[in-house]
């Protein structure tokens, strides 16, 4: 097989592990694939803000796509290179639409390019020190790299499908998550348009990239991609993406893909 001229890797389900972190061993084969003048770059869900731990444990600063597509950052310069956000009209009429279609349902929205997250009182938020409270009026008043719907009893898979039938003429939505919880983009913004857009200006076609992923938000990249592995704990969408399954995150699937393919 021949080597890919970009890997383009998830990193929560993927490329971290059980204990939060990416291993010495993925990063030093990462590293090995970069010095040989193969472009890594990160793809994944999380916002700009959540990127330092894995910089850190990579010892290394990719170009990394972030908020499922929304923007594209270089950690070189501090840069946000690209960003789709959604317009306060769309977040106004999708949370309204969502509204009644999930009566239960919480909204968040991550603006500044994802360095911030504001959400409404209905929304539950875990350890995120950006985050600030605000009423939905407020909520929507300011474009957003990503609006999260979260209606914790309902399964994401349904959720989702039930959110695509509601808004998905003005949205894109996905999830990467066992919990009801729905990621919201603009309209045409994905994984793989923000992949096919970096590549494009790297000189790289879909057939020179390598992709990792493990659920429904890395379906897309999966398909574009010249050759799509998903890790063993993927989700059933995503395998069904993919030309090929490595080990679990746990066991350092995606080191393990590229140690034998360098």
């Amino acid at each position: 097989m021949r080597l890919p001229r970009l890997i383009a890797t998830d990193l929560d389900g993927t490329l971290v592990g059980r204990d939060e972190r990416i291993s010495r061993r993925t990063a030093k084969v990462l590293a090995q694939a970069a010095a040989a003048g193969i472009a890594v770059v990160l793809v994944t869900g999380r916002p700009l803000r959540w990127l330092g731990p894995a910089y850190e444990d990579l010892d290394a600063g990719y170009p990394t796509i972030c908020a499922n597509g929304a923007v594209t950052y270089d950690p070189a310069g501090d840069a946000v290179l690209e960003c789709h956000p959604l317009a306060p009209d769309v977040l106004a009429d999708v949370c309204t639409r969502l509204a009644t279609a999930v009566p239960e349902i919480g909204f968040a929205a991550e603006v500044d390019d994802g360095r911030r997250l504001v959400h409404e009182p209905a929304y539950p938020v875990g350890f995120d020190p950006g985050a600030r409270e605000v009423p939905l009026s407020e909520l929507v008043t300011q474009p957003a790299v990503k609006l999260l719907g979260r209606a914790p009893d309902r399964d994401p898979d349904e959720l989702a499908a039930l959110v695509l039938t509601a808004v998905g003429d003005r949205v894109e939505a996905t999830h990467s998550s066992f919990t009801g919880l729905v990621e919201i983009s603009a309209h045409g913004v994905t994984k793989a348009t923000a992949l096919a857009t970096l590549a494009a200006r790297l000189g790289i076609a879909a057939d020179d990239v390598l992709a990792f992923g493990d659920m429904p938000n890395d379906v897309t990249m999966l398909h574009w991609a010249g050759r799509a592995v998903v890790v063993a704990n993927a989700h059933p969408a995503a395998r069904e993406a993919a030309d090929a399954v490595t080990l679990s995150n746990v066991d350092d699937g995606v080191a393990e893909y590229l140690e034998r393919l360098l």
